[in-house]
C-alpha cells in the first residue's frame, strides 16, 4: 500500500478529522507539533476505564481499586517498553513534558549544581527547556551557555568540547517545534558524558515521530507529553537512570509519596511513586498506554518514513513560491528536517496567514511557538508553522497551497486581486 494511501485509511481511526468546519470545509490538521487528534481506540479507552474501573490506586484493597491500579502500572510498563527503559520504575508520571523537566530542575538541579557550574542548552529550546534552567542558575550561581545554531538551524559542534568545560548538565530539544532541526545526540551525549555532565532530552517532539531507545543513546533524563503522541492531554512521563532517580529528592510531597510518617518527619517511598504525589491520573494513563498501542500498531519506522515523504513533498511545493516572497526557515535537506515547517510569506504577518487559512479549514500555528528567543535571533516577530503528523496526506500540502494562495490573493501579492 502506497504512504498516502495507508494515511488515508488511519485518518479514518480519528473521529474529529471527519467532521466538517463550521464553514463547511474539510478539517485539514496541520498543528500536530502543538498538540496530535486522538484515535477512537484511545478515546473509548478513557471511556471504558471510567465506566469499568475507576477509583483510586494504590490505596484500595478492593478489587476495583485493584484493577485501577493494576491499569495504571500496566501503563507504566508500556510507556517504559515504547521508549526502551530498563525498567518501568524508571518512568515517572507527570502532566506533560514541562512538568518533567521543572521536576528534574527542581530535584537534581537544586541538589547537584552549585556557583559557577555550566548548564548547557541550544539556542533552539522551548521556553519549557529554557526558563527552568534560568531560574536554577539564578537560585543556584550556575551559569548557562549556548550551542549555536546555524542559518539553517542546525547545531554547530566544531566548539563543543570548549563550552563543555565545566557543565554539568547538557538539557537539549531532541527536535526543534519551530524549525523541525535535529539535535545529533550521538555527537553530543558521549562528549557529555565524557567530562561528568548528565544529559537530559526534550523529546516532546520526537517521541510521538520516531523509534526512541533512551539506553542506545544512553542518556540520563527523557521528557515527553502523551497529547502530542494520540493520547490525552494532561499525561506525560519523565523517563530517569534508576540511579539518578534514586538519588534525587522527591519534588512534590504529600499523599502517595511515602512510606511512613510521623509528626516530626517522614520517609519517603522507594521510585517511581517517590515522585507522584497526591491522585494519580489513572484515566489519562490509560489512554496513553492505548496510544502506545495504536501507534504500535501503525510502526514507528513507517510513521517515520512517511513523516520523511511528505516533509519533502511540502517543501518542494512551499520552494516553488519562494520568488513570490515565501520563506522557509530550519534545514534545506528534507533528511535533515523533521516533520515542522515554519514560514512566511512576503510582509504578510503569520497571524493574517493562519486566519486566512483557517476561513480555508486549515490548521496552522502562528506566533512565536514558545521561542521568543530564537525569533528574536531570526529577527522576525512570527512565523506560521505547519506539522504533520502519521494522518496527514499529499492532500492536506495541496490544501495547504490553495490557502496560501488565497492569502496572496487577499494581499495582491504579485499583483493578483482579492477574491470576489
Amino acid at each position: 500500500m502506497m504512504l498516502a494511501d495507508r494515511a488515508a485509511k488511519l485518518a479514518a481511526d480519528f473521529p474529529i478529522l471527519a467532521k466538517p468546519t463550521s464553514r463547511g470545509k474539510r478539517l485539514v490538521y496541520l498543528d500536530s507539533a502543538a498538540s496530535s487528534q486522538k484515535p477512537a481506540s484511545v478515546i473509548d479507552a478513557i471511556a471504558r476505564y471510567y465506566e469499568n474501573d475507576n477509583a483510586n490506586v494504590h490505596r484500595g484493597v478492593y478489587e476495583l481499586a485493584e484493577r485501577a491500579t493494576q491499569a495504571y502500572e500496566d501503563a507504566r510498563a508500556k510507556v517504559a517498553q515504547f521508549v526502551h527503559a530498563a525498567e518501568p520504575a524508571e518512568i515517572i508520571f507527570v502532566r506533560n513534558t514541562t512538568e518533567a523537566i521543572n521536576l528534574v530542575s527542581h530535584t537534581w538541579g537544586r541538589a547537584n549544581l552549585r556557583p559557577g557550574d555550566g548548564i548547557l542548552l541550544s539556542r533552539l529550546e522551548h521556553h519549557a527547556n529554557l526558563i527552568p534552567w534560568q531560574q536554577l542558575a539564578a537560585g543556584t550561581g550556575a551559569r548557562l551557555d549556548f550551542i549555536e545554531i546555524d542559518e539553517q538551524g542546525m547545531h554547530r559542534l566544531e566548539d563543543l568540547d570548549a563550552k563543555l568545560q565545566g557543565v554539568k548538565l547538557v538539557a537539549l530539544a531532541h527536535v526543534s517545534n519551530t524549525l523541525g532541526s535535529i539535535a545529533p545526540l550521538d555527537a553530543i551525549v558521549p562528549r557529555a558524558h565524557a567530562v561528568g555532565a548528565v544529559v537530559l532530552v526534550d523529546a516532546a517532539q520526537s517521541v510521538p515521530h520516531r523509534s526512541i531507545d533512551v539506553r542506545a543513546l544512553d542518556i540520563d533524563f527523557l521528557c515527553a507529553s502523551g497529547h502530542k503522541m494520540c493520547g490525552p492531554m494532561g499525561i506525560g512521563f519523565l523517563y530517569g537512570k534508576r540511579t539518578l532517580l534514586e538519588a534525587m529528592p522527591p519534588f512534590l510531597t504529600g499523599g502517595d509519596m511515602i512510606r511512613e510518617v510521623h509528626y516530626d518527619r517522614a520517609d519517603f517511598n522507594e521510585i517511581p511513586w517517590k515522585f507522584e504525589a497526591g491522585t494519580s491520573n489513572v484515566a489519562d494513563a490509560v489512554g496513553l498506554s492505548a496510544a502506545i498501542d495504536y501507534l504500535g500498531s501503525v510502526g514507528m519506522d513507517w510513521i517515520a518514513q512517511h513523516e520523511r515523504r511528505l516533509t519533502a513533498y511540502a517543501l518542494e511545493r512551499l520552494r516553488a513560491w519562494e520568488p513570490r516572497g515565501l520563506r522557509i526557515y530550519g534545514p534545506k535537506s528534507p533528511e535533515q528536517h523533521a516533520g515542522v515547517i515554519s514560514f512566511n510569506l512576503a510582509d504578510v504577518h503569520a497571524h493574517d496567514v493562519a486566519s486566512i487559512l483557517d476561513t480555508q479549514g486549515i490548521c496552522v500555528r502562528a506566533g512565536h511557538h514558545c521561542t521568543m528567543p530564537l525569533m528574536e535571533k531570526m529577527g522576525v516577530p512570527a512565523t506560521a508553522r505547519a506539522s504533520f503528523y502519521l494522518y496527514n496526506t499529499e492532500s492536506d500540502v495541496d490544501c495547504l497551497m490553495d490557502g496560501l494562495e488565497k492569502v496572496a490573493r487577499t494581499f495582491k501579492i504579485d499583483g493578483m486581486l482579492p477574491d470576489g
